[in-house]
This record gives C-alpha cells, structure tokens and sequence, in this order.
C-alpha cells in the first residue's frame, strides 16, 4: 500500500525538485513524471529528481509507443535506474498528447504497449531483439550497455477493456485514471484478473494504483470545487472510459457534451466550462479525491477495502491554499489515517 506523487512539467524544474523533495519529506512512495508534449522532458527531470532524492522510486506517468521507439524507451529507462540506484520504474499507456502536431496515428493501442513491453524487458535482459509484431518493429539490435537491472517494473495506465485485460497479463503494475469509486475499483480488479487468469498469472501480483486528482481543504465545498472543472473535461471529452460511470448515474447526456466534440486536448479544462452546473459533488467524489482531510481519509479507506494498493495523486490547490499544502496534509494526516485502518 502506497501513496504516490504525479508532477506534470509545467513549472520549472527547481519547483519539481522541491515538491519532490517535499513528497518525500511527507511519506510519499513514489515520484512519477507525466510524458507529456509539449512540456519538460521526462527523463532529464526524472535524472534530476534522482539526484536531488534518497529513497523514492521515479516513473514515467506515462510514456507511450508511439511517440518513442520502445527501444529508445529501454535505453531511457535503464539510464534512469542507474542514476537513480535502482529505482526506476517504467509506466506505458497509449498516448495522445501532441500526436495531433506530431502527426502520430495511434494504431492497435493495446497491442502496441504488448508489443513494446516484449522489446523493452528482452533489452533490459541484454538479449538482441529481432521482432515484427503488428505494430512494433526492431531489427536485430540490443543495448549497447548491461543495465544495472534486468527487471525493471513496467506498469501499464488504461481506462479501456482490451488495455486492462492486457496489462492483467504482462504488467507489474495498472493505473487507472479517475477510478475513485468502489464500484468502479471492484470492476477493475476484475477485468486485470480476468487478464491475468488467462495467462496463468495470480491477480494478486499485479498493484492496483487508483490515479486520482486531489485537493484537501478545511472546506470541502472549495476542495471539490478545485476539481470539478477537471471532471467536466474528463465526462464531455470522453477519452477515458468507466465500466460503471453509466449504470451509477455519473455520466452526461450526448446532447450535453456534443457541443465540446471539437476541443483540442491541448486547450485543458477551460472550453468545458459551460458545463460546471451540471457536475455535481457527487461527480467529483466518484472520480477525486476531494473534501476535508477526514472525508478524504474516509474515501481513500474505502477504495483501498474495495481493492486500490496505491494512491497516484495529482495535488491541486483550492481557494485560500497551494497544491503543495494539499500534497503535505495528504501525506502528514491523511495517509497515516488510512495506514491505521488498513
């Protein structure tokens, strides 16, 4: 059971550095640096962060196939855990930020994360790979350096039925964004032990990270109101999808979110304002954590009964606080608050 930190590199590198350090101060597990285009690179702040860090692992939140060759990702990610004395950990997902001005056709998703998790464990193992898969292709190459590990974990984030099913059978580990309801944690664990029951695996050995975004505040109201912009993006946009958002009652109507058909996902969360009246608390609560640090407590206790073995938070600030003041009470006093009923 963990908490861990997801920095997106929209602030300066000397901030990440302090809010890493700050995360660690406070009981946090793991630092995870989203690949996100158009913002800082991913791996020179995960090396810096190593740097400046003793004891908390460094992941990508998430790098993805088609953007970077797979290969090109081993190499990355095995130079991560050498500067970082062994604490690297790999997280895939599909991709879509720039690919619209990369000009990147996302093709079989599912297969693709399959397939680059195949080239990048056998170059970790400093085999010579020569693989033509449906989507990834490398021809008779291998790292030209033994990395310190050959087993570096590889955690896979997917919101859809074929990508969960996938990383129930490969991964160490699957993220989910957005699951912040027992219902919704229940139907994920399934579908990743169906996956992985099919292959043989104990479900067991695949960690459950529920990504959540996260404001506390001594008023919930503020905190849920910090978040609920984010969660009219993620209802109108429609890229994530959840096996129960529509039998819950969670979900809007086509005629609600067809005028955002057109967004772009570089424009955020402002375009979806006009959509604010309709998410309600009870919204929020179903794909956040938000309220008082007693409500959030309560909810992470819940999710973790129902079967989350870590908290991915994104901190964000509500009126009157910074997002390092929620990133501190989550890890100070909410944090040890679970790992009491735990």
């Amino acid at each position: 059971m963990s908490l861990e930190l997801l920095m997106l590199g929209n602030v300066p590198v000397a901030h990440m550095v302090e809010r890493a350090r700050l995360a660690e101060a406070n009981g946090y597990d793991t630092l995870w640096v989203a690949d996100e285009r158009f913002y800082r690179e991913v791996y020179s702040t995960l090396a810096i962060l190593a740097q400046h860090t003793r004891s908390v692992h460094l992941g990508t939140c998430v790098t993805d196939p088609f953007s970077r060759h797979p290969a090109l990702t081993a190499m990355a990610i095995a130079t991560l855990d050498e500067i970082s004395n062994r604490r690297a950990i790999l997280g895939f997902g599909a991709g879509i930020s720039g690919f619209a001005e990369l000009g990147i056709v996302r093709k079989k998703p599912a297969v693709a994360i399959r397939e680059a998790i195949h080239v990048v464990r056998a170059l970790l193992k400093g085999e010579a790979v020569d693989f033509h898969g449906d989507v990834i292709g490398f021809t008779n190459g291998k790292l030209s350096f033994k990395p310190v590990r050959s087993d570096i974990p590889v955690y896979v984030a997917s919101n859809g039925p074929l990508g969960q099913r996938m990383t129930g059978a490969v991964a160490d580990g699957a993220i989910m964004e957005g699951c912040g309801n027992v219902e919704e944690v229940k139907a994920f664990r399934a579908i990743l032990a169906e996956g992985a029951q099919r292959k043989g695996r104990d479900p067991a050995a695949v960690k459950v990270v529920a990504r959540l975004n996260a404001c506390v505040g001594a008023d919930g109201r503020k905190a849920r109101d910090a978040l609920r912009p984010g969660v009219a993006r993620m209802l109108a946009a429609g890229r994530l999808k959840f096996m129960t958002a529509q039998a819950q009652g969670l979900t809007l109507t086509p005629e609600q979110v067809a005028p955002f058909a057109n967004v772009r996902y570089a424009d955020g969360a402002a375009p979806y304002a006009p959509l604010l009246p309709l998410v309600t608390d009870r919204h929020v609560d179903a794909f956040t954590l938000a309220g008082t640090a007693d409500e959030v407590a309560d909810h992470m206790s819940a999710l973790r009964r129902a079967g989350v073995d870590a908290f991915l938070v994104m901190p964000f600030a509500c009126e009157g606080s910074t997002a390092e003041q929620t990133l501190v009470t989550l890890g100070k006093d909410v944090w040890p608050s679970v790992k009491r009923r735990a």
